[in-house]
């Protein structure tokens, strides 16, 4: 714990740290791929040259640095943070690594500023939070290893199905190796991914796009232009190869409600919302389900969405293209705005809503939302990459 004159120190100089956290994270990055070039493997490096990464440390510094003698107020954050962290197989040890790292990186920017006192408590204050993490992280590994077909650490998978969705997504049906059940997940989780393309050790995640069914999991991944990990998996990985996987994580997870829900997707964002949407007409919810598309084409799992609501009458489609091909018939047509959103928005006391999709696409449904009304507590979404804010 700080001593309250660190905690003091941590306050008095948050200002100064904010006013250069972007350089901070900006010198900190390289520094550390430098010196453990072992560590990159975790780090996207498309959010690393987009800038998104260092921004989101920034904010991260920021963030704790300012209610340093109140975490409890970053407790959402945290538990984000760990799942994370859990499906990338995060180690104590590489806590070493960013710690000196960044404490590094502070001293480079600041100079002469960093004076051994504030040095001690900006260290004391990283471990501060380092051990949070490490024991929050190494308890749910724990709990993860004890479940029925759950493990620790990287399993190997093999492809078992190789199914194209739409002109831009294909799913992979994934087994292990060994031949063993895989543990039950809550429908809106991921998997962590561990590949090695042309010799570069590379991670990833993408949703668990069905639901729990002790032998297999799906993942459904786009192609993404120039992507380095969705163009191998369209275009070079095959049935019969094997994969290593991380056991299921995330907190896009339905709340304990009976209440209507709405699910808003758009383009691959389908993946978690499919899981949902079944889970949540088995508890027996009313689901409104948007899917928002550029047109017929790239619009995936059309079908299987069409053969759950055959199933349920409680449960809603709506699809919206962007720009529709002539022989598309979708239930609207542009972009989804608020005067569209008010009509499909059940009326419900408690009514919830899932947005899953890309970020311009989230803040753009989240503050239309959020205009009619509905509560920012009962506004849930998904955003794979950096922490950063969608709306």
């Amino acid at each position: 714990m700080l001593t309250p004159a660190q905690t003091a120190i941590i306050k008095a100089t948050a200002p100064v740290v904010a006013a250069h956290a972007n350089q901070i994270t900006a010198t900190f990055y390289p520094l550390m791929f430098e010196r453990f070039p072992e560590v990159r493997a975790v780090f996207n490096q498309s959010h690393q040259r987009g800038g998104a990464q260092p921004q989101a440390l920034a904010n991260a510094i920021i963030a704790y640095a300012s209610n340093i003698d109140r975490l409890e107020v970053l407790g959402s954050a945290v538990a984000g943070i760990v799942q994370k962290h859990v499906s990338l197989n995060i180690t104590a040890d590489q806590y070493e690594i960013v710690g000196s790292c960044l404490m590094e990186a502070i001293g480079q920017v600041l100079g002469d500023a960093v004076t051994a006192e504030i040095a001690d408590a900006w260290g004391a204050a990283y471990w501060q939070l380092a051990r949070l993490l490490i024991a929050a992280e190494e308890a749910e590994y724990t709990r993860k290893a004890a479940l029925t077909g759950g493990w620790r650490g990287a399993r190997r998978f093999r492809i078992v199905e190789k199914t194209p969705e739409s002109a831009v997504i294909t799913s992979f049906r994934l087994a292990p190796v060994d031949g063993g059940r895989v543990m039950d997940f809550q429908p809106g989780q991921y998997l962590g991914l561990k590949l090695t393309i042309d010799g570069e050790t590379v991670h990833r995640n993408y949703s668990l796009s069905a639901s729990p069914n002790g032998q297999t999991y799906r993942i459904s991944v786009k192609r993404e232009e120039r992507g380095q990990v969705s163009g191998f998996l369209h275009d070079r990985a095959a049935v019969g190869d094997e994969l290593e996987i991380y056991p299921p994580a995330g907190e896009f997870v339905l709340t304990d409600s009976a209440a209507p829900l709405l699910l808003i997707t758009g383009g691959v964002g389908q993946t978690p919302a499919l899981p949902l949407a079944e889970q949540a007409l088995a508890a027996g919810r009313r689901v409104v389900y948007v899917h928002a598309a550029i047109n017929g084409t790239v619009h995936a799992f059309r079908d299987q969405v069409a053969a759950l609501a055959a199933r349920h009458a409680a449960l809603r489609t709506v699809y919206c293209y962007a720009e529709p091909d002539a022989n598309d018939q979708p239930d609207l047509i542009g972009l989804l705005d608020q005067e569209q959103l008010a009509a499909l928005l059940p009326p419900d006391a408690g009514t919830e809503a899932y947005v899953v999709g890309p970020k311009p696409f989230m803040a753009a449904v989240i503050a239309a939302l959020t205009a009619l009304g509905l509560p920012s507590g009962a506004i849930f979404h998904e955003f794979f990459g950096p922490k950063e804010a969608v709306a």
